[in-house]
């Protein structure tokens, strides 16, 4: 029998993250997003409450949450702004590749990190020519002695310019295409160069930069997983990170129709509130199925997660469902507020352009349909997942 009924420690869970984001978020995520800010105050907060890291495990001193715990807290977040909640949740994109592959020493040094203090790591996998094509990316990682030296430059990197370290991935073998990608930690220490901050249209409050590795040496023992191996250790990454990008679509698509709901109860036109218009009614409607349906597609790939399952299927089912329905349920809530929604003084018209780039970034809506496809057509040709933009 499936179950989804939340434990009361996963709805003790669920409260905190609300009441975090209802008091610490949402009174100060217009400001963070008309200034394109960086929020290192509620990062602190959240840090000390224990509302990041969720799935670092308890033996690197991270509270060892599971994927459905953390899809919970993630959706509260996204609610109070999903661009807090980016520059949040984003160190669990870097660690994945660390707990899945890592040495034990590196996942000490690394992981433990994080339980330390609060600090940020990113995901370095994106480059200019290498989106959804990861098998174009150009940065290098060559052995020379007892030292990896990387070369290239990342695109699109979140908390790229706060990082602490990144995990990076390089052509190995530049003749292998996806089988000639290695995985590697980069210290920030080792040289790392930040070129460039974007100035970007929704989600403004989390941090997006170009990274450069000049010739940026580390040590051999910083190779995480074996060499040239790097592209099933990012693919295995991805699936267990997308459930998280589908609750922030979750919690972005509530917050949005939770305004229009507000706002038809107030507005009056033709003499009655809009609310009582079946036109209003109907947008209203598909929103609360849109946004329920996409929760439970959420909770099951972090389930699967939980249970030691292969998820590949149901998290991009889960993530391409959700970003689609967040763009198309802040886009309604704009309608429903007409006019208004138009206006910057109004919130959904920040919702709406947060929720985009939940349709391209950890694999673009039309990456995720090829996912989706191949393991529909050919389910036993699955084992390794197509290239993905992340």
């Amino acid at each position: 029998m499936v179950d989804f009924t939340l434990t009361d420690e996963q709805k003790n869970m669920r409260e905190m993250a609300h009441e975090f984001a209802e008091k610490e978020i949402r009174p100060v995520a217009w400001e963070y997003d008309r200034d394109g800010t960086w929020p290192q105050d509620i990062i602190e907060k959240a840090w000390e409450l224990g509302l990041m890291n969720s799935h670092l495990p308890s033996e690197y001193g991270g509270p060892g949450l599971g994927y459905l715990d953390g899809a919970v807290i993630e959706e509260e977040m996204a609610w109070g702004c999903s661009g807090i909640s980016t520059s949040l949740s984003c160190n669990g994109l870097a660690t994945a590749p660390i707990a899945l592959a890592a040495s034990e020493e590196l996942k000490r040094e690394y992981l433990g990190r994080l339980s330390e203090a609060p600090l940020l790591a990113s995901f370095c996998l994106t480059e200019p020519d290498a989106g959804s094509d990861v098998s174009g990316m150009k940065t290098t990682a060559t052995r020379k002695g007892d030292k990896w030296v990387i070369n290239g430059s990342k695109c699109f990197i979140t908390n790229g310019e706060y990082a602490n370290y990144y995990t990076v991935y390089a052509k190995t073998d530049k003749e292998a295409g996806h089988r000639g990608i290695s995985c590697f930690i980069v210290p920030r220490d080792a040289g790392v160069v930040v070129d460039k901050h974007e100035d970007k249209m929704g989600q403004r409050a989390s941090n997006t930069a170009t990274i450069t590795f000049p010739e940026v040496e580390i040590p051999l023992n910083h190779l995480v997983g074996e060499e040239n191996k790097g592209f099933k250790i990012a693919m295995m990454t991805l699936d267990r990170t997308r459930p998280g990008v589908a609750a922030m679509a979750v919690g972005v698509a509530r917050a949005a129709m939770e305004f229009a709901v507000e706002y038809s109860k107030q507005r009056v036109q033709f003499g009655v509130p809009i609310a009582m218009h079946q036109g209003i009614q109907f947008i209203i409607a598909d929103m609360a199925t849109k946004v329920h349906l996409a929760r439970l597609a959420t909770w099951n790939s972090a389930v699967l997660l939980d249970q030691g399952k292969r998820n590949t299927l149901e998290s991009s089912h889960a993530k391409r469902f959700a970003a689609d329905i967040a763009m198309e349920v802040t886009t309604d809530a704009v309608q429903v507020y007409g006019g208004y929604g138009f206006i910057k003084e109004y919130p959904v018209e920040k919702l709406m352009r947060d929720a985009k780039i939940l349709q391209l970034y950890e694999g673009t809506a039309q990456i995720q349909r090829l996912v989706i496809a191949r393991e529909t057509l050919l389910p036993r040709r699955a084992e390794e997942p197509v290239e993905a933009a992340a």
